[in-house]
């Protein structure tokens, strides 16, 4: 292949092609299909499952997803993006993936490429959810793909940390010790709270229901696939935007964004982390770009798979497994991520502060206990206490023990180091076209770590806490006077702490 042509191999992969999307409603679904829609104009038509939610249809869903930033750009540079979606009934919880007999024969006559995406991505559900959404869905998507006439590439998103347990991760289907079948059969038969008991012994070295579940799935694809064309692709901790379609887009708390959000709102003060661990941090649009040019990937294997003699891509007859995380010589640890979002915090103040920014790092867990101690608990229960005075519902306390759960979640993830390969990531990028290359940028050795923490931070004041960035001004009158409240606090604590330290003494020295 001729990396200096300005072909695009990947738009000429997706022309004509109808698309399955699976989990497109979520955060790395409305990137992957925004990319989609600018990018790759030759595709016919996108398909979503989309289930019920909060007494809205389909279509009401599917319109609402557009309501979001990132689709500013299409709607002004496309007036026929929303002809190009259609949302279709289904739920992975169900059997079959809930899909009508009508919608799945639509489905496996016109579809070309998938992307399963839907997953439970909270790291505490309950196994019995965890295992039908995660597992059995998996299993419905391989089976629905079977069945297609026309299918090009299917594209399994899991996460880095499948096998969080071992230390080097490499871009290959690992075996569980769980078989998959007998899972999906004891989610099915035995009662939820039977086995909730039996959770912790079913996870072994997993530390939550989500990696476990998600190695699990995996081990689907490995079983299940036959010769189909289809790849699994893991990105790291998928964060906010980098560039496109907007920077600092992000939608959700979870991860160290929650952390980043609270501290920058004056709500976290201790973190529970190794400051020399790699943060093992993606933006979402180079991770969307990443998996759009995978599925191009896993097409081009396939096809060398039955000829001889097929160059350059080197293939196995495996299925590919793509570990779409930081490179070695582009790093970003722990301990600089948070000095570096405490430094856009300073420039970036909210006018939702109720503190002043300050927060450190530590792996110790009794320091971080009495860190939570003395500088969370303690001053909301002095906080809800006076609201309780003034006749106010007190809050803080509440919010604190849902922060802390977070916190206890997240831990695991940034005390420790992996060893992640991305052998195969890096061999895709090396063989794009210089045309792909500029349109499905993902090479995270270029990425500008400052640049994007910065936007990130904007972004998560701007999008999550709902505090435009124009109101900074006002914002930055506001928090220098949470800094001389800050400064005074710390100064009347130490007075007293003397006080009462030479009180001791000095009754020690009368007795």
């Amino acid at each position: 292949m001729n990396r200096d042509n300005d072909e695009s191999h990947i738009r000429q992969f997706f022309d004509g092609s109808n698309i399955f999307i699976t989990g497109g409603t979520g955060f790395l679904g409305k990137i992957l299909i925004s990319k989609l829609l600018t990018s790759c104009t030759g595709i016919k038509k996108i398909y979503l499952l989309v289930r019920h939610k909060k007494n809205k249809s389909v279509e009401t869903r599917v319109d609402e997803i557009f309501d979001d930033p990132v689709f500013e750009t299409l709607k002004r540079t496309s007036v026929k993006y929303s002809s190009r979606i259609k949302g279709i009934y289904g739920d992975c919880l169900q059997p079959g993936l809930g899909l009508s007999l009508n919608d799945r024969k639509m489905l496996t006559d016109c579809v070309h490429i998938v992307f399963h995406m839907a997953a439970t991505v909270r790291f505490d559900e309950k196994l019995k959810t965890a295992i039908k959404i995660n597992v059995d869905a998996a299993f419905d998507v391989i089976n629905l793909c079977k069945e297609m006439k026309n299918l090009k590439s299917v594209v399994h998103i899991s996460t880095a940390y499948t096998h969080c347990p071992r230390k080097t991760i490499e871009e290959k289907l690992y075996q569980t010790l769980s078989d998959a079948k007998s899972l999906m059969l004891m989610a099915e038969c035995i009662p939820e709270k039977l086995l909730e008991h039996v959770t912790s012994k079913l996870l072994g070295q997993w530390p939550n229901t989500y990696t476990f579940t998600k190695a699990v799935a995996e081990d689907v694809i490995r079983i299940s696939s036959d010769r189909l064309p289809v790849g699994v692709f893991r990105p790291g901790i998928v964060i906010s935007t980098y560039q496109d379609p907007v920077c600092g887009w992000i939608d959700n708390f979870y991860g160290p964004t929650g952390a980043i959000a609270g501290a920058g709102t004056g709500v976290l003060r201790t973190l529970r982390c190794n400051p020399k661990a790699i943060a093992n941090m993606v933006p979402v649009d180079l991770c969307v770009n990443s998996m759009i040019a995978a599925s191009w990937d896993i097409y081009e294997r396939q096809k060398c798979d039955n000829i001889s003699h097929c160059s350059p891509i080197k293939t196995t007859g495996n299925i590919p497994v793509y570990n779409f995380c930081t490179t070695s010589d582009n790093q970003l640890t722990w301990g600089e991520f948070t000095t570096k979002t405490a430094k856009y915090g300073l420039m970036y103040p909210s006018l939702k502060a109720i503190w002043y920014l300050c927060y450190s790092n530590t792996t110790n867990k009794a320091v971080h206990m009495l860190s939570i101690c003395f500088l969370h608990y303690l001053p909301a229960l002095v906080f809800d206490i006076l609201c309780l005075c003034f006749g106010k519902k007190p809050r803080l306390l509440n919010t604190y023990k849902k922060v802390h759960k977070f916190m206890n979640v997240i831990a695991y993830f940034s005390l420790r180091d992996w060893d992640f390969k991305i052998d195969n990531v890096q061999n895709l990028w090396s063989r794009m076209t210089n045309f792909d290359r500029h349109t499905f940028f993902f090479d995270m050795n270029q990425l500008d770590w400052d640049f994007f923490l910065q936007q990130y931070f904007r972004g998560i004041r701007q999008y999550l806490l709902n505090d435009p960035l124009d109101t900074i001004p006002e914002a930055m009158v506001r928090w220098n006077r949470l800094y001389w409240l800050h400064q005074s606090l710390k100064v009347t604590i130490l007075i007293i702490t003397l006080y009462i330290l030479c009180a001791f003494f000095m009754n020690l020295s009368k007795g």
